[in-house]
């Protein structure tokens, strides 16, 4: 009986095989770990994905509420051309219809800022950044909300770090969020999302003090996931 040579037992092809067979199983030996690693995180890829259809199904139904809000419009529109007398009453409703046609293309805008942004880039971004006057004097809410678009893989969490810049009594100012807070108020401003936060915070100004610029920097604590910086007119974010 012929006994193959050791160079027979180690041609190219088999040496090439084993090669390639090590290689498979380090990168399924990879993934598994990567994928436990998430699910360690508390992500799931099951969830995930009902999550956003969650979402591509809200996005879907106020589309079609909408549709159903401008038809009533143009039977609205009829109805007063028609009948004058009921014309005050019409316009009433008009308004009314407008309005919450604004308010479903805003909710629109903002989970497709989630799923799929208009400009493409994932990540950490401000969403909304409104103020509003409180009850008190040089009393003022904030409202801000942080999404995380496109990356849902895991929790985004850190702090976000708050100032206002000004004129105070004629000289440049910059006053920190923790030196606007209202008396017993908690000086720290932590997150922790997937998808997206929002913020209700309040700030009293000082006397003399002119505002001008409102600057966010949202610090990400989680690996992988950048920090932003934005900056804002006191005037322009003003609801």
């Amino acid at each position: 009986m012929a006994r193959h040579s050791p160079l027979q037992l180690h041609s190219p092809a088999r040496v090439w095989l084993t090669r390639v067979s090590i290689v498979a199983l380090a990168v399924g030996c990879g993934y598994l770990v990567y994928e436990f690693g998430r699910i360690q995180a508390g992500y799931n890829v099951v969830d995930a994905s009902g999550e956003r259809q969650d979402f591509e199904q809200v996005i879907a139904a106020l589309e079609s509420e909408i549709v159903s809000l401008k038809e009533q419009i143009a039977l609205l529109e009829t109805h007063r051309d028609i009948d004058r007398e009921a014309y005050s009453e019409v316009e009433v409703s008009l308004t009314d219809l407008q309005s919450k046609i604004q308010e479903q293309r805003d909710a629109i805008a903002f989970y497709r800022g989630i799923v799929s942004p208009a400009d493409g880039n994932k990540g950490l971004r401000v969403q909304d950044l409104k103020l509003t006057r409180g009850k008190e004097e040089r009393e003022y809410n904030i409202r801000l909300v942080l999404v995380q678009a496109l990356q849902h893989d895991r929790k985004v969490t850190g702090d976000v770090k708050l100032t206002i810049d000004g004129d105070q009594d004629g000289i440049e100012k910059t006053y920190t969020y923790a030196q606007l807070l209202p008396a017993d108020s908690q000086r720290g401003w932590s997150f922790s999302f997937r998808y997206f936060q929002d913020f209700d915070r309040q700030v009293i100004l000082p006397d003399g003090f002119t505002p001008q610029r409102v600057n966010i920097e949202v610090q990400s604590r989680t690996r992988s996931i950048a920090s932003i910086a934005r900056s804002y007119s006191w005037a322009t974010s003003q609801g």
